[in-house]
């Protein structure tokens, strides 16, 4: 995030759709604490705005012309001068394969296009202070739809570093576990559980929570439960 302690988020909003994007604007631009640095109206454009402003938060819509969301949000994640963007697919789909792609490719969660105003502000905020967003029952759901069949199973770089607690905490944080309830099952404090999803997502090079999750199933750290 940007320096300074009442610094406000920085927003960028990357959608095809202009109506979308003058909604999102003038509802972000409302709130104190919050400010957008630019719209983009597609994943190229997105990019270039992404590394002329570096915000906080980049709204990008998953399918758009020149380049998708799902590609931008690659390249963002792929360059380390914008190592602090966070990046919230926007989709109107709900919980489909472009999702998991793009938590594949670097997405720090997703939102649906006909989510309340208040759930995006408080979105915003969580991505901002790089929690995933991905509450525990998104998480499920998630793991239900996709990740029972991975369609490619790798182990992440840095596997073989994490050592057994960290392991557990990162299949339990794939389960849709909270630091709290993780805490509890392990029975430690929420401050340690954390510091050990913190190590574990440091050593798998996990720019997020929700990217931890992803490479906690395609490693075969869990494998997906019967829904």
């Amino acid at each position: 995030m940007s320096e300074g302690i009442d610094a406000p988020i920085r927003v960028l909003i990357v959608d095809d759709q202009a109506l979308m994007r003058a909604g999102f604007r003038a509802l972000l631009d409302a709130e104190d604490g919050i400010e957008v640095v630019g719209e983009a109206a597609n994943g190229r454009e997105g990019l270039e705005l992404a590394r002329l402003h570096t915000p906080d938060i980049a709204l990008v819509d998953v399918q758009m012309p020149v380049m998708t969301g799902i590609e931008a949000t690659r390249a963002i994640a792929a360059d380390p001068l914008l190592s602090g963007v966070h990046v919230v697919i926007l989709t109107n789909y709900g919980l489909d394969e472009y999702v998991f792609d793009a938590l594949r490719a670097g997405a720090a969660g997703f939102l649906l296009k006909d989510t309340e105003p208040a759930e995006l502000l408080h979105a915003v905020r969580v991505a901002a202070r790089g929690d995933a967003l991905l509450s525990p029952a998104i998480t499920r759901r998630l793991i239900g739809e996709f990740v029972a069949r991975p369609p490619d199973r790798t182990t992440a770089p840095g596997f073989e570093t994490l050592t057994r607690r960290e392991r557990e905490v990162s299949a339990l944080a794939a389960r849709g576990l909270t630091n709290e309830e993780i805490a509890a099952h392990m029975v430690i404090s929420p401050f340690t559980a954390k510091t050990h999803i913190s190590r574990a997502m440091t050593k798998l090079g996990a720019r997020d929570r929700a990217q931890l999750v992803v490479f906690a199933y395609e490693s075969g750290l869990v494998t997906a439960r019967e829904r």
